[in-house]
């Protein structure tokens, strides 16, 4: 018997036995929510504050902040808005299209961090407001995938899929992002508007059908 090829072939039954395991993947709702900068953090709450973990995100290192905010647009505000940690490099306001809408802001789909030429809006906490220029989204429907988990899915980073909603109400969403990282945990992100749209319950998973 010739074992000399033993360990490629081992590795082969094993990919295709985890491609049978991994036709679907989970999908997790994102509410409005804010990304703050460290410079604009210390402006709404003064000097020495941190973001203080709450509840952690699926993906790693990401979590909900002890931080809740005003966002103030031309027609109206949405209160109790989630900060989500770490800070980043640039603030950022995520709002589904209801959300925009609301309070008169024509918010454009992107993917998170693309805000070049992107709406302004005020951010309130207390008797401070903190008004940018640009950083308003509606998130671009996008998964996130593990790098190892890439080849199982048959996909490449910044590919554009068909992603079929195993719920009771389903749907085929067209338009979705891949996105790969080794820091990645493998999980599908909508809006609760898409999630209203397809009937997503906690535990919802889908499957890319291109």
């Amino acid at each position: 018997m010739d074992l000399s090829n033993i360990d490629a072939i081992t590795t082969e039954v094993i990919a295709r036995v985890k491609k049978q395991m991994f036709p679907s993947f989970e999908v997790e709702a994102s509410g409005r929510h804010i990304h703050l900068s460290e410079k604009d953090l210390t402006y709404l709450l003064g000097e020495d504050t941190k973001l203080t973990p709450i509840k952690n995100l699926s993906q790693p290192g990401q979590f909900v902040s002890q931080l809740r905010l005003t966002v103030l647009g031309p027609k109206g505000a949405l209160h109790n808005v989630a900060v989500l940690g770490p800070t980043r490099s640039e603030t950022q306001v995520e709002l589904s299209l209801t959300d925009a809408q609301k309070i008169g802001i024509h918010a454009p789909i992107r993917l998170s961090g693309d805000i070049n030429g992107t709406p302004g809006i005020t951010i309130i906490n207390g008797d401070r407001a903190l008004t940018i220029d640009h950083g308003t989204i509606a998130a671009r429907r996008h998964i996130h995938v593990k790098t190892a988990d890439a080849k199982l899915l048959g996909v490449k980073d910044r590919e554009i899929v068909q992603v079929k909603m195993n719920t009771k109400r389903p749907l085929i969403f067209d338009d979705v992002v891949i996105r790969i990282d080794d820091a990645f945990c493998t999980m599908m992100h909508i809006d609760y508007d898409e999630a209203n749209a397809c009937g997503f319950e906690k535990g919802t998973r889908a499957t890319i059908v291109r």
